[in-house]
């Protein structure tokens, strides 16, 4: 049945894209538990599956959402993610953060500067150039990172 677990290479994969249902056992929709092509195992396809239900079969949204497994806001977020970005909107984004909070594009200039002056100059040498004027402490592999990002920048060349 579509909603047995297992640690297969579908369960991997699953796992990750970070599409893992942890509770496939709440999907009790009959059209899941009845078919194979159905899997309560992939969040993806049960959020989508659950907003057609709403959208083309004119369930009520409580009963989709519950038979499910999910909750009303996550029927109204499935349906924004869809609307927005397609099938690839029901797949989570990686955690973490976005950017770096530490080094700042006014650090990164000052370190390619000092680079330019100092074309000998490594990673290490620069998180101390960093810290003893912004006062701010970044490990020298951040900064490495940082400046090969920026050469490779549009306009940057």
């Amino acid at each position: 049945m579509g909603g047995k677990a297992g640690t297969g290479p579908k369960e991997r994969a699953l796992r990750a894209s970070r599409t893992l249902n942890p509770r496939p056992e709440a999907v009790v929709d009959a059209e899941f538990r009845a078919s194979e092509f159905f899997d309560a195992r992939d969040m993806a396809q049960v959020k989508y599956e659950m907003v057609r239900r709403v959208r083309v079969g004119g369930q009520p949204v409580a009963r989709a959402a519950a038979s499910f497994g999910l909750s009303r806001p996550s029927f109204y977020q499935a349906r924004a993610a869809l609307d927005q970005a397609g099938l690839a909107g029901l797949v989570p984004a990686k955690p973490g953060p976005k950017a770096g909070r530490k080094l700042t594009a006014e650090m990164v200039a000052f370190a390619e500067a000092a680079r330019a002056r100092d074309p000998g100059a490594g990673a290490a040498g620069l998180a101390d150039m960093v810290f003893e004027r912004f006062g701010v402490r970044v490990h020298p592999r951040t900064v490495g990172r940082a400046l090969a990002k920026a050469s490779k920048s549009p306009g940057r060349r």
